[in-house]
């Protein structure tokens, strides 16, 4: 199981040279909305699906997925919680 972590926008727009303003011109999203992802300030913490590939295409990633951290999670089991 995949859990997701912290939401990478700050970092790849830093890469890229770009603004959180021309971001948001090249996407068409609220460059106010693009700021309470990158300082996690959003409700749901996750943007949706249309936004984070709409968000990939424009910062040219391989993977919508890139645009957060995601850590692997050992999957809980009858075993592994009676032996703790």
């Amino acid at each position: 199981m995949y859990v997701v972590g912290e939401c990478r926008l700050r970092t790849l727009l830093k890469e890229r040279r770009m603004s959180q303003a021309e971001l948001a011109r090249r996407t068409g999203i609220d460059r106010k909305q693009i700021g309470k992802w990158i300082n996690n300030r959003d409700e749901v913490g996750v943007m949706g699906l249309d936004k984070l590939r709409t968000i990939a295409e424009a910062l040219e990633l391989a993977s919508p997925y890139e645009l957060y951290e995601w850590s692997e999670t050992l999957p809980v089991t009858p075993k592994s919680v009676a032996s703790e």
